[in-house]
């Protein structure tokens, strides 16, 4: 099967122009440009050049606000995850708990989970969403800074707070399982579409709230395996 031809560079600069807000400051924009390009096609993929021609500013512009391409990745994974972050250590801290001072492992879940879940309503929630679930096949050194700067913290959170609903689960066995939950939300955030598919429709995953709940099921089931 033949694979159908790629758009060229420039119309993708183009179309990433057009998403780009007239009115954004110069770093702002290259920001906009940037998630667009590297959403569509990776980090690798995309050269700082691109990134500034899609944001209307030169060269020199991109190199005085940030330095380099890696600098602007760390810096749109710290402006989109803030809010995500900042939500889940809320919630986390507000969790109930019992009168063994545990967290119910359901509202974990959802503490950490629906934060992301939500954010695919926000402007640029989708392609922040696309970005999240590319950055799983970029360079390891890349994927590390930009993910650690973002969600470390609240990840630890959420750790601690599995480990007070789970006291007997051993710490190696909930970083595996915290593992598979994370990989779980990235792909059902992302929406492939392979599911749609194999059910030929009884399926679609587009609702977030749906999607939220099955997974919060589905992870609290497997926390709790033996």
């Amino acid at each position: 099967m033949r694979t159908p031809p790629q758009p060229e560079r420039t119309t993708m600069a183009r179309e990433a122009e057009v998403t780009a807000d007239s009115n954004a400051s110069t770093p702002e924009r290259i920001l906009q440009a940037a998630e667009r390009l590297f959403s569509e096609r990776g980090i690798d993929a995309v050269s700082l050049r691109e990134i500034t021609s899609a944001a209307g500013v030169n060269s020199a512009a991109a190199h005085y606000h940030f330095g380099s391409k890696e600098a602007v990745l760390e810096e749109l994974f710290t402006l989109r995850a803030r809010p995500i972050a900042q939500m889940r250590e809320q919630l986390l801290r507000d969790l109930t708990l019992d009168r063994h001072g545990r967290p119910k492992l359901e509202d974990v879940l959802r503490a950490f989970l629906r934060p992301a879940f939500d954010a695919l309503h926000t402007p640029n929630g989708v392609a922040f969403t696309m970005l999240r679930a590319r950055m799983a096949f970029e360079r390891e050194e890349v994927r590390r800074a930009a993910l650690g700067k973002a969600f470390n913290a609240s990840s630890a959170m959420a750790l601690q707070a599995l480990a007070q609903a789970l006291p007997k689960l051993e710490p190696k066995e909930l970083y595996w399982r915290f593992h598979f939950v994370m990989g779980a939300m990235v792909y059902t955030m992302a929406a492939p579409g392979r599911i749609e598919s194999i059910s030929h429709g009884d399926i679609d995953t587009s609702d977030p709230e749906a999607a939220l709940e099955h997974l919060v099921r589905f992870a609290a089931a497997g926390l709790r395996a033996a």
